[in-house]
């Protein structure tokens, strides 16, 4: 009896002794399944108006020197850009906004003011007369209507802005818009095209030249000595 109760034993032993054996060569790594690693993060490209208002607030701090490559029609009369030293001055940069002052010559009048929206961008030109005062147009421009790219921007004219050059009698300016451009270390390009009329200055990026002034009507602009109103010449009768 006592013999007849081994025999089962001993066979369920061989049993799993084989079942052991046929296991052995499974690596512990391989027999027991492990989490997958971590998907990469998804590359997410910056937004056009982000990636272009990045491009130019590299250059904020500086000044740079400009011409006039395109001037379509020529003027007739007096041109207010021509044999002037042309500068703009990138001096005013946040997340949201970039001030670019715009000096012709001894004019201290524009600055161009870059605008991040919901959407995109807004470009509007902030005109001030010599004592710091709005000129009767002024704060003019418009919104993107595209995304644009990193390196280009474009401003149609905005119904606010129609208005008041209606207002103004410059209906012909009804039809503008206006564009930036840049090629970050070589070029900054600002541009005004409407139907049979272009212009367009560009900037060499290149080198920088000493900053100006400060614009008419800047907070610091009231560091500039007053005219003494002994030595003005009286206006000139009507």
């Amino acid at each position: 009896m006592e013999n007849t109760l081994k025999l089962p034993a001993l066979a369920l032993l061989t049993l799993a002794l084989a079942a052991c054996d046929s296991g052995s060569n499974l690596s512990p790594e391989v027999a027991s399944p492990q989490p997958a690693p971590p998907a990469p993060a998804p590359v997410i490209e910056a937004h056009p108006a982000d990636a272009f208002m990045q491009n130019v607030a590299g250059l904020c701090g500086n000044a740079y020197a400009g011409r006039v490559v395109e001037d379509t029609p020529a003027p007739t009369g007096d041109d207010p850009f021509g044999d002037k030293p042309l500068v703009m001055h990138v001096r005013e940069c946040s997340d949201d906004e970039i001030r670019i002052p715009f000096h012709v010559g001894d004019d201290h009048s524009r600055t161009w003011v870059l605008t991040r929206t919901a959407t995109g961008l807004r470009l509007k030109h902030d005109h001030r007369h010599e004592d710091g005062s709005d000129d009767e147009v002024t704060m003019y421009g418009g919104e993107t209507s595209s995304t644009g790219s990193a390196t280009r921007q474009e401003f149609p004219v905005d119904a606010e802005s129609r208005a008041m050059f209606s207002r103004n009698d410059m209906d012909v300016s009804n039809t503008n818009t206006w564009a930036m451009e840049i090629e970050p270390g070589d070029m900054f390009a600002y541009e005004l095209s409407r139907p049979e009329r272009m212009f367009r200055v560009e900037f060499d990026l290149t080198e920088t030249v000493p900053s100006p002034p400060a614009p008419w009507g800047a907070e610091d602009a009231a560091d500039m000595e007053p005219a003494d109103p002994e030595q003005e010449e009286p206006a000139a009768a009507n």
